[in-house]
């Protein structure tokens, strides 16, 4: 019981210290009163169901912020998603117009290329060892949170950026060792 009354003080404290903070991070992503509270609602409920991991960020700010821009992202990729015009689209988001322009019109050698590289970089992910394979995918293909990754595997936040890290070293060695992939995915 102890632990739990830490844990609830140590997440409380850090709410009274950061809710501003969230909120104007917010605020200045949304540019709207309404929308900022729906995310930093968002970004709260995030906090709660990882609290366990509160006693052991560093740096609590730079954490939030973390969390703050990745529930944005999730949640703008959402929108963009839901419709394909980008007069529809929020005229307040901070964010290049270009990327609000669907671009469906692919050349055909576009397309058959970008599905060759797709190809040798899955194959090439798939030759990984299981551990480094998995934290690619979990962060890359499914976009977990690295605290989502840490989660699941059951490991420090640490160890997920040092997998992340050396996942990704060993794939890009794997491409340039590679003759074949590496003259489609550098070409000279």
């Amino acid at each position: 019981m102890n632990t739990t009354t830490n844990t609830n003080t140590t997440l409380e404290t850090v709410y009274e210290e950061y809710n501003r903070y969230i909120y104007h991070l917010c605020l200045k992503l949304t540019r709207n009163n309404t929308e900022a509270e729906d995310l930093m609602q968002e970004v709260w409920v995030k906090v709660v169901r990882y609290e366990s991991y509160v006693a052991d960020v560093d740096h609590i700010k730079a954490w939030l912020t973390t969390i703050c821009m990745n529930t944005f992202r999730d949640r703008y990729r959402k929108n963009v998603r839901r419709s394909k015009y980008m007069m529809n689209q929020p005229d307040t988001l901070d964010v290049p117009v270009l990327d609000l322009v669907p671009n469906n019109e692919l050349s055909t050698e576009a397309v058959v290329e970008q599905d060759a590289i797709a190809q040798i970089v899955q194959d090439k992910i798939g030759q990984l060892d299981a551990i480094y394979r998995n934290t690619l995918l979990y962060f890359y293909v499914n976009q977990y949170s690295l605290v989502e990754i840490a989660e699941l595997m059951k490991v420090s936040i640490g160890t997920v950026k040092s997998r992340l890290f050396r996942a990704k070293q060993r794939l890009k060695e794997m491409m340039i060792a590679d003759q074949s992939s590496a003259e489609v995915v550098m070409p000279a």
